[in-house]
Protein backbone atom coordinates (compact mmCIF):
# COMPACT_ATOMS: atom_id res chain seq x y z
CA UNK A 1 0.00 0.00 0.00
CA UNK A 2 1.45 3.29 -0.85
CA UNK A 3 1.57 6.55 1.63
CA UNK A 4 -0.92 8.45 0.20
CA UNK A 5 -3.63 4.93 -0.02
CA UNK A 6 -2.76 4.90 3.89
CA UNK A 7 -3.49 8.61 4.70
CA UNK A 8 -7.04 7.89 2.26
CA UNK A 9 -7.73 5.20 4.67
CA UNK A 10 -7.17 7.14 7.72
CA UNK A 11 -9.36 10.02 6.77
CA UNK A 12 -12.10 6.97 6.19
CA UNK A 13 -11.36 5.49 9.62
CA UNK A 14 -11.83 9.39 11.27
CA UNK A 15 -15.11 9.68 9.64
CA UNK A 16 -16.36 6.04 10.26
CA UNK A 17 -15.55 6.47 14.21
CA UNK A 18 -17.74 9.88 13.88
CA UNK A 19 -20.20 7.74 12.53
CA UNK A 20 -20.17 5.39 15.12
CA UNK A 21 -20.10 7.96 17.85
CA UNK A 22 -23.32 9.64 16.59
CA UNK A 23 -25.09 6.46 16.27
CA UNK A 24 -23.81 5.27 20.06
CA UNK A 25 -25.45 8.86 21.10
CA UNK A 26 -28.56 8.06 19.04
CA UNK A 27 -28.79 5.13 20.73
CA UNK A 28 -28.07 6.16 24.18
CA UNK A 29 -31.45 5.93 25.38
CA UNK A 30 -34.88 4.06 24.53
CA UNK A 31 -38.05 5.30 26.37
CA UNK A 32 -39.17 2.19 28.81
CA UNK A 33 -40.33 -0.57 26.85
CA UNK A 34 -38.48 -0.10 24.12
CA UNK A 35 -35.68 -1.05 22.64
CA UNK A 36 -32.82 0.70 20.41
CA UNK A 37 -32.38 0.50 16.80
CA UNK A 38 -29.02 -0.43 17.36
CA UNK A 39 -27.55 -1.87 20.20
CA UNK A 40 -24.62 0.05 21.98
CA UNK A 41 -22.79 -2.62 23.12
CA UNK A 42 -22.15 -4.06 19.38
CA UNK A 43 -21.12 -0.41 18.37
CA UNK A 44 -18.83 0.30 20.92
CA UNK A 45 -17.14 -3.25 19.98
CA UNK A 46 -17.27 -1.75 16.40
CA UNK A 47 -15.78 1.62 17.85
CA UNK A 48 -12.41 -0.35 19.86
CA UNK A 49 -11.95 -2.38 16.39
CA UNK A 50 -12.11 0.73 14.28
CA UNK A 51 -9.91 2.69 17.05
CA UNK A 52 -7.33 -0.29 17.08
CA UNK A 53 -6.85 -0.53 13.61
CA UNK A 54 -6.62 3.02 13.12
CA UNK A 55 -3.50 3.25 16.08
CA UNK A 56 -1.95 0.61 14.06
CA UNK A 57 -2.28 3.02 10.72
CA UNK A 58 -1.23 6.18 12.26
CA UNK A 59 1.74 4.17 13.73
CA UNK A 60 2.70 3.08 10.52
CA UNK A 61 1.86 6.00 8.92
CA UNK A 62 4.37 7.99 11.35
CA UNK A 63 6.98 5.19 11.07
CA UNK A 64 6.98 5.60 7.56
CA UNK A 65 7.33 9.55 7.52
CA UNK A 66 10.41 9.29 10.12
CA UNK A 67 12.28 6.69 7.57
CA UNK A 68 11.33 8.55 4.19
CA UNK A 69 14.12 11.11 3.97
CA UNK A 70 14.98 12.87 0.66
CA UNK A 71 17.53 15.31 -0.06
CA UNK A 72 18.46 15.21 3.96
CA UNK A 73 15.35 15.64 5.08
CA UNK A 74 12.37 13.56 6.70
CA UNK A 75 8.77 13.16 5.48
CA UNK A 76 7.85 14.18 8.81
CA UNK A 77 10.27 17.56 8.91
CA UNK A 78 8.60 18.41 5.23
CA UNK A 79 5.33 17.95 7.12
CA UNK A 80 6.13 20.30 9.63
CA UNK A 81 7.60 22.30 7.90
CA UNK A 82 4.37 22.84 5.79
CA UNK A 83 2.28 23.30 8.90
CA UNK A 84 4.10 26.02 10.32
CA UNK A 85 4.32 27.59 6.80
CA UNK A 86 0.73 27.03 6.30
CA UNK A 87 -0.04 29.34 9.42
CA UNK A 88 1.89 31.55 8.84
CA UNK A 89 1.14 32.54 5.25
CA UNK A 90 -2.65 32.60 6.94
CA UNK A 91 -1.90 34.70 9.70
CA UNK A 92 0.26 37.24 7.00
CA UNK A 93 -2.69 36.93 4.37
CA UNK A 94 -5.05 38.32 7.39
CA UNK A 95 -3.10 40.71 8.72
CA UNK A 96 -2.52 42.07 5.10
CA UNK A 97 -6.24 42.31 4.33
CA UNK A 98 -6.60 44.49 7.60
CA UNK A 99 -3.81 46.30 6.59
CA UNK A 100 -4.66 47.34 3.08
CA UNK A 101 -8.38 48.04 3.76
CA UNK A 102 -9.75 51.48 3.35
CA UNK A 103 -11.53 53.95 5.71
CA UNK A 104 -13.32 56.29 4.48
CA UNK A 105 -13.58 59.89 6.03
CA UNK A 106 -16.73 61.55 5.63
CA UNK A 107 -14.47 64.91 5.99
CA UNK A 108 -11.68 66.04 5.74
CA UNK A 109 -11.38 66.91 9.39
CA UNK A 110 -12.16 63.31 10.57
CA UNK A 111 -8.49 61.56 11.26
CA UNK A 112 -7.02 59.82 8.51
CA UNK A 113 -5.87 55.94 9.07
CA UNK A 114 -3.16 54.79 7.40
CA UNK A 115 -1.69 51.29 7.21
CA UNK A 116 1.33 50.64 9.68
CA UNK A 117 3.37 48.54 6.91
CA UNK A 118 4.20 48.54 3.41
CA UNK A 119 1.76 46.36 1.84
CA UNK A 120 2.79 45.86 -1.43
CA UNK A 121 6.19 44.88 0.08
CA UNK A 122 4.97 42.54 2.28
CA UNK A 123 2.38 40.95 -0.38
CA UNK A 124 5.77 40.36 -2.01
CA UNK A 125 6.85 38.29 0.62
CA UNK A 126 3.69 36.77 1.37
CA UNK A 127 3.44 35.46 -2.30
CA UNK A 128 6.75 33.86 -2.12
CA UNK A 129 5.89 32.49 1.26
CA UNK A 130 2.92 31.10 -0.60
CA UNK A 131 4.85 29.59 -3.70
CA UNK A 132 7.35 27.97 -1.06
CA UNK A 133 3.85 26.28 0.49
CA UNK A 134 2.56 24.84 -2.72
CA UNK A 135 6.19 23.73 -4.20
CA UNK A 136 6.70 22.01 -0.72
CA UNK A 137 2.85 20.45 -0.66
CA UNK A 138 3.59 19.25 -4.47
CA UNK A 139 6.65 17.56 -3.05
CA UNK A 140 4.76 15.88 -0.14
CA UNK A 141 2.07 14.89 -2.55
CA UNK A 142 4.69 12.71 -4.57
CA UNK A 143 6.08 11.53 -2.06
CA UNK A 144 2.89 10.12 -0.22
CA UNK A 145 2.32 8.27 -4.02
CA UNK A 146 5.92 6.73 -4.66
CA UNK A 147 6.52 5.41 -1.03
CA UNK A 148 4.91 2.34 0.45
CA UNK A 149 4.05 2.28 4.05
CA UNK A 150 6.47 0.84 6.12
CA UNK A 151 4.84 -1.52 8.63
CA UNK A 152 6.20 -1.40 12.12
Amino acid sequence: MKLAEALVLRAEMKTKINNIHSRLNDNAKVQEGETPAENPYTLIEELNSVSDEMAELIKNINYTNCMTVENGVSLTDMIAEKDVLQKKVSVMKSFLSNASSLVNRYSNTEIKILSTVDVVKLQKKVDTMSKQLRELDMNIQRINWTVDLIEK
